[in-house]
């Protein structure tokens, strides 16, 4: 008997995205929009660091319906035939079925399974779709099962930085964690110009509003008494002077 539906697939369907995660409640950013491939389960942002060892498959939302990257689904299994569209110059396809009922039907491709209008040459208008269709016909999903050790999250996947104690161990990739009392040194084979801009980048700039004037500063303990007076200066009105008496 052939193989029919693999845990991490079979899951993938029952599994719900975007939706809070339970362990990570407080949290910000804990929809679970990643779907781990060993642990056959949702996880949230929150959860990756005790999952960085796994399969990690992105999840992304599109018209309501969830999806993930064709790239990544081509590692796991073939999908050919699945019509992919296309979210941020990344092409996607449909995790699950989408019904649609058509009492009749015109001249064009439609979807195996769900009567849905499809493209050409696509027969298929998700995964669920491509999946029921080899069970089919086929009766054996092996030969369309792909091998697959290592699955990483894409580059533009981003894992919230929270401020909190707990969390300051993880840090941004080619930065350093420089102690707030510490001078910074800037290294010596650095060239003058590289010096100056890295100097004025830097400092923070100040912006202030009072009364429509905007008062621009590198930051408050630079700041010159003289340029300080010279600001005040400025915001003063003219002198009072009393109403003529009648």
């Amino acid at each position: 008997m052939g193989i029919q539906k693999p845990a991490w697939l079979e899951a993938l369907y029952t599994q719900k995205f975007f939706v809070g995660c339970s362990y990570h409640e407080t949290a910000k950013k804990n929809e679970k929009n990643v779907y781990c491939l060993d642990c056959c389960v949702s996880i949230c942002p929150h959860c990756i660091p005790s999952h960085r060892f796994h399969r990690l498959l992105q999840v992304r939302r599109y018209v309501y319906h969830d999806v993930v990257r064709l790239e990544d689904l081509q590692k796991l299994i073939d999908c050919s035939n699945v019509q992919a569209y296309t979210i941020n110059s990344a092409k996607v396809v449909f995790i699950k079925k989408r019904p649609q009922n058509r009492q009749f039907k015109g001249a064009g491709n439609y979807c195996t399974s769900c009567d849905r209008s499809l493209q050409e040459p696509f027969i298929h208008c998700s995964l669920g779709c491509r999946v029921d269709f080899v069970l089919k016909h086929y009766k054996d999903l092996s030969p369309f099962l792909r091998r697959c050790n290592t699955l990483t999250l894409s580059p533009d996947f981003l894992i919230p930085q929270d401020m909190g104690d707990d969390e300051m161990t993880n840090e941004t990739p080619h930065s350093t964690i420089v102690d707030s009392d510490e001078p910074m040194s800037w290294s010596s084979g650095s060239s003058g110009s590289e010096n100056m801009s890295m100097a004025y980048s830097s400092d923070q700039i100040v912006r202030k509003k009072r009364s429509g004037l905007y008062l621009c500063g590198r930051s408050a303990n630079k700041v010159s008494d003289e340029d300080m007076a010279t600001s005040m200066i400025s915001r003063r009105k003219g002198v009072p002077h009393r109403s003529p008496l009648c």
